[in-house]
């Protein structure tokens, strides 16, 4: 490999195996390896499927040597433990899934399935996606690669976490209020969160579904692009995907912003952020307008009442869907129990963890008799205010620039016992999701701590190719900007 395993895109991946330097078995034993290596300290990954994932590889290159292609050809991919994998468990990290395997594939693993891609295990994540350190999960706490006193952000920290340290080349998330972008920023990722209805979610454990969207995490743009050429199109088994063409993202992915407006909204640069973080995103924004875009002064009035209108939103389709785990069908059920009712409590009791809990008492109170109109309706309308918000803005812009999150990386066990404290870190990232518009982080810098920080590139619903060219321009030149940097 002329392109150490850590580093390795999928892109730069494909390459070397079609130019016959490496086979994929042999890129993904050494991606094994590296698991191996790395993963006791980093706690990633969940669970590996080590021998399905080599006897794909192997099936790979068979293919690859009768003649047969495919876009993810014999590359590894990693998953989200929310995603169901034919074959391996999903557990969405929580006890009460225990036992659970799936027997079928997600339409977005069938698709990367049908494009050759190998699924080598099951990342960590917050418990049900709910989280925003990945110190929820059931399991085991993953650490940032950065500094692993530090949290990976979540819910997918896994997913951030695994890319980050080089035990994944590319790999899935979930993102219901930021839990793709935040890890990703946290961990120096690219995390891009489609449209909603651009991509799929049969097959992922729904948890707000309203606001789910599973998309890449990746260590370029390109991938990112690449990945969600595959996975994004209509689903007749999902009823909210949507029937609109996928254009060739990866042809979109251009050196210059040259004829694009870009909207700085006031609202996302706030007092109480972190000064190396706004510092860092408006270094970000004079290279992009260096780079020929024009920027605007926009303002999205309603972002102030974001995280109210989410955790109302979220927590009360989390109430609902989540009332499917009782310990019947299948999953984790008490034991000594003979009254029906009295299992399901045990049940519900045992296998879910404090803020799973929580969400669930908090959306089953919002959705009860006498305060269903104070606030689950109260928030719809405002998620509607929000939406218009976006709709005007974009009328004049192709995309905004915002901060992904008000810190870099904080400590584990921070802000564990606060909860108000975690849910702030949602703050400028679970705008997009209300909106159902696309957004994606790419790394803009690092603290004097040498933590990273993510700049947000937001789009309007279905156009994931502007964000992508942004991110892929500004990605290019802090390349170039690094390469000079090298050579004093």
């Amino acid at each position: 490999m002329t392109t150490s395993i850590d580093k390795m895109t999928a892109h730069e991946a494909i390459a070397e195996l079609n130019s016959g330097n490496v086979s994929s078995e042999e890129l993904v034993t050494a991606l094994l390896k590296k698991i191996e290596s790395r993963d006791a300290e980093i706690g990633a990954y969940i669970s590996l499927d080590a021998d399905a994932a080599l006897q794909d590889a192997r099936q790979a290159d068979r293919a690859r040597a009768s003649g047969k292609s495919g876009r993810l050809l014999g590359v590894p991919v990693a998953v989200k433990d929310i995603i169901n994998v034919n074959g391996q468990a999903c557990n969405c990290a929580s006890k009460i899934l225990e036992g659970y395997i799936s027997p079928y594939d997600a339409t977005v693993i069938r698709m990367l399935r049908n494009e050759g891609a190998v699924f080598v295990g099951r990342t960590n994540m917050d418990e049900f996606a709910m989280g925003s350190s990945c110190e929820n999960s059931a399991f085991k706490i993953t650490r940032n690669p950065a500094n692993t006193n530090c949290v990976p952000g979540g819910s997918s920290g896994g997913s951030a976490a695994a890319v980050a340290a080089g035990e994944a080349i590319v790999s899935l998330g979930s993102d219901t209020g930021g839990s793709i972008r935040q890890p990703a920023a946290f961990c120096g990722c690219i995390g891009l969160k489609p449209s909603y209805g651009r991509v799929s979610r049969y097959g992922l454990v729904a948890f707000a579904s309203s606001l789910d969207q599973i998309g890449p995490i990746a260590k370029d743009v390109e991938d990112a692009a690449l990945l969600l050429g595959i996975i994004a199109g209509h689903d007749p088994m999902d009823s909210s995907s949507v029937k609109v063409p996928v254009p060739d993202y990866t042809a979109s992915l251009k050196p210059n912003l040259r004829g694009m407006t870009l909207g700085l909204p006031k609202e996302y640069f706030v007092d109480g952020m972190n000064s190396e973080v706004r510092d860092a995103v408006m270094r970000a924004v004079a290279q992009c307008e260096n780079l020929g875009a024009t920027i605007s002064d926009v303002s999205l009035p309603h972002t102030e009442y974001a995280i109210a209108t989410y955790y109302v939103i979220a927590t009360a389709e989390a109430s609902a869907n989540l009332a499917r785990f009782d310990g019947v069908r299948y999953g984790k059920r008490a034991e000594g129990s003979n009254d029906p009712v009295e299992m399901y409590y045990s049940t519900r009791a045992q296998g879910f963890g404090e803020e799973v809990k929580r969400r669930i008492i908090l959306g089953t109170y919002v959705l009860s008799s006498g305060y269903y109109d104070a606030y689950y309706l109260s928030a719809q309308k405002v998620r509607t205010l929000m939406r218009r918000d976006f709709q005007s803005v974009f009328e004049n812009c192709d995309a905004l620039l915002a901060p992904v999150t008000p810190t870099a990386a904080f400590r584990i066990g921070e802000k564990a016992n606060d909860p108000l404290q975690m849910y702030l870190a949602d703050i400028f990232t679970a705008t997009a999701n209300l909106a159902g518009i696309c957004g994606i982080s790419v790394p803009c810098g690092n603290t004097s701590d040498e933590l990273p920080i993510g700049m947000q590139v937001l789009g309007p619903a279905f156009k994931e190719e502007s964000i992508l060219q942004v991110a892929y321009a500004y990605e290019q030149e802090q390349k170039q900007v690094a390469k000079v940097a090298s050579k004093q």
